[in-house]
């Protein structure tokens, strides 16, 4: 008998010291990965973390992917200046109402405060949601990061990465398979669904070898049709761009603002303010042609539906270029930082190729890659496919969905059986 009781004690710590060993602690930073989501005013997300806490009807969430259910232990670690404070700390998936909740003490200095342990469903993103109750000083506190205990090995946030890059958001492209003959003009037309038209968005529908050309939704009251030509000198700083290598602009249309641009490489920009709609389809036009004296010009039109009619954006020259349209490719992506914890998708459909001898062609492939902050797996928010239902492609980002597509998938669509029609002589 005493042989089986020792036996089996032996059993008994052999699991205990194997649980032990699967149990990781993880610190996640809430510079890189939380959002003020409700009152903006007050509180803010900075390098220390939650800071400038003032506002009791302001929510705070913090994101992390879960590959399985689980119970893990929350310790919330930052620093109240003054004072006490109490705060709330839940869980729940994006968008649900909080599962579980946890109310905690502070008082002024350094605080580690470990929590009631959570239990989560998963697997899938979980919002880890903190507000404030009461306070005598001046805020809630300064709260830095979120210490996770659990035995989950595949835990996803944004670590050892960039915050600014982490919060704004992965960036999802489509490359389309070009014909082989000599592309002159390329056409496209985009769609932003119900409830997509997310500020900080950028639906771009005409890239090319040197620039892009699309619509973004800049603010409750800004909208703009945006097209910028990179030159070929590099620098973040137009400043530095050599006369003989600066972006030309020939030609701009009406209520149309151009200028340069930085910090993404840099060129010549152009943009007009325009208000829009979601589930409207707008009409992208861009024609690239050599100039015969060692430059390129690159003109777009946009057309809106509520006009009836084409719009020049702009004609810009570039300098030491000669190439026909290259690298057709659409993208999506997220420029501001507060708001990458939204999800936003755009369609793109009809795409056409009009080459150099005056033959149109359609386009019926295309293929998805991502930029480096899904490469390096912190975030897993990201999506493009076809949908069969509209013979369109989409993409879709950010808000913490996980069903991401893999790198490099391929996506086959019908060809269109009428090119676009458009009247070239009549076109501004």
């Amino acid at each position: 008998m005493n042989t089986k009781l020792s036996f089996l004690f032996c059993i008994l710590l052999f699991a205990s010291y194997l649980s032990a060993q699967t149990v990781t602690r993880k610190e996640v930073r809430l510079s890189g990965n939380a959002y003020v989501t409700s009152h903006h005013d007050g509180a803010r997300i900075g390098r220390n973390g939650i800071e400038k806490w003032t506002d009791p009807k302001s929510e705070i969430k913090a994101f992390v992917y879960f590959s399985k259910p689980q119970t893990i232990r929350v310790t919330v670690n930052g620093l109240l200046a003054e004072g006490k404070s109490q705060i709330k700390v839940g869980i729940g998936s994006q968008g649900v109402k909080l599962s579980q909740t946890r109310k905690i003490k502070l008082n002024a200095g350094e605080f580690n405060m470990e929590l009631k342990p959570f239990h989560i469903v998963g697997p899938g993103y979980t919002a880890i949601t903190l507000q404030g109750v009461s306070k005598t000083g001046d805020n809630f506190g300064e709260i830095r990061s979120l210490t996770i205990a659990s035995e989950d090995d595949k835990m996803v946030f944004v670590d050892d990465f960039a915050d600014y890059w982490g919060r704004r958001g992965p960036s999802v492209h489509l490359s389309y398979t070009m014909p082989e003959d000599t592309i002159e003009w390329f056409y496209n037309e985009i769609t932003v669904p119900l409830h997509n038209d997310v500020i900080g968005s950028y639906y771009m529908a005409n890239g090319f070898g040197e620039g892009y050309f699309g619509m973004q939704c800049n603010s409750e009251n800004e909208r703009r049709v945006l097209f910028s030509v990179w030159s070929p000198f590099e620098t973040q700083d137009p400043k530095q761009i050599p006369d003989s290598m600066k972006i030309v602009m020939l030609k701009k249309g009406n209520d149309v603002y151009t200028g340069e641009f930085g910090n993404e490489g840099s060129g010549g920009q152009s943009f007009l303010r325009y208000p829009w709609k979601v589930g409207y389809s707008y009409r992208f036009l861009t024609r690239i042609t050599p100039d015969d004296k060692g430059n390129t010009i690159y003109t777009s039109w946009f057309f809106a539906p509520e006009e009836d009619q084409w719009r020049l954006i702009a004609s810009f020259l570039r300098p030491k270029t000669n190439t026909y349209y290259k690298r057709a490719h659409s993208f999506l992506e997220n420029f501001s930082p507060e708001q990458g914890y939204l999800t936003r998708m755009v369609f793109f459909g009809n795409q056409w190729f009009l080459t150099k001898s005056g033959k149109w062609i359609s386009g019926t492939e295309a293929s998805f890659t991502y930029d480096a902050t899904a490469k390096t797996g912190v975030r897993i928010d990201y999506q493009g496919g076809y949908d069969s239902h509209s013979n369109r492609f989409y993409l879709k980002n950010c808000g913490f969905f996980h069903d991401s597509t893999e790198f490099h998938s391929r996506f086959q669509k019908t060809a269109g059986n009428q090119p676009p029609e458009i009247d070239f002589e009549r076109l501004p």
